[in-house]
């Protein structure tokens, strides 16, 4: 298995788009990260976990949930995002592959030392629009062509004629 473990406020922070709505709504940010995520989930081979901090969130017993095909965890009080991916990728590291998104340099680090790689959140955020238009692409690719069935029982001279009569 190969997860991925993601600051997700760090993501939101590293990505203008993201940053925008979150001055609006902390909350809509999150969700279109998640959504963003949900889709590459199904793009890729990842596991994919990710954390937002709640350590300043007083008597915060944090929270695990699934959001459609991704995990999404809140830490408890007193606990960073940064300790979390910490704890989880050295546990996950020792039988399976580990990339942890976050930019901040000492946490990259401390992850490779763990044996996980590493991505930053512009990495990443490229990584997940690289595959959602390799995706549209696919699609385009093999969407199939509408044909006019009544035009397909004329002869071609007739096919003709009613096309330049149509541009006329």
């Amino acid at each position: 298995m190969h997860y991925l473990l993601i600051d997700g406020y760090n993501i939101i922070h590293a990505q203008p788009v993201l940053t925008a709505i979150a001055q609006y709504s902390l909350h809509g940010a999150r969700m279109r990260l998640c959504d963003a995520l949900c889709e590459f989930k199904a793009l890729s081979n990842y596991t994919i976990i990710l954390v937002f901090d709640a350590h300043l969130v007083e008597g915060g017993t944090g929270n695990v949930e699934k959001y459609h095909n991704i995990t999404v965890v809140f830490t408890r009080e007193a606990e960073t995002a940064d300790h979390y991916i910490e704890k989880t990728a050295h546990t996950l590291a020792r039988g399976d592959k580990v990339t942890v998104a976050n930019s901040h340099a000492l946490e990259q680090i401390i992850i490779i030392g763990q044996g996980a790689r590493r991505i930053s959140a512009t990495d990443l955020w490229e990584q997940i629009e690289k595959a959602k238009e390799t995706a549209r692409m696919r699609y385009m690719q093999n969407k199939p062509v509408k044909r006019n069935p009544i035009a397909n029982l004329l002869d071609e001279k007739t096919a003709e004629m009613l096309d330049r009569m149509r541009y006329e």
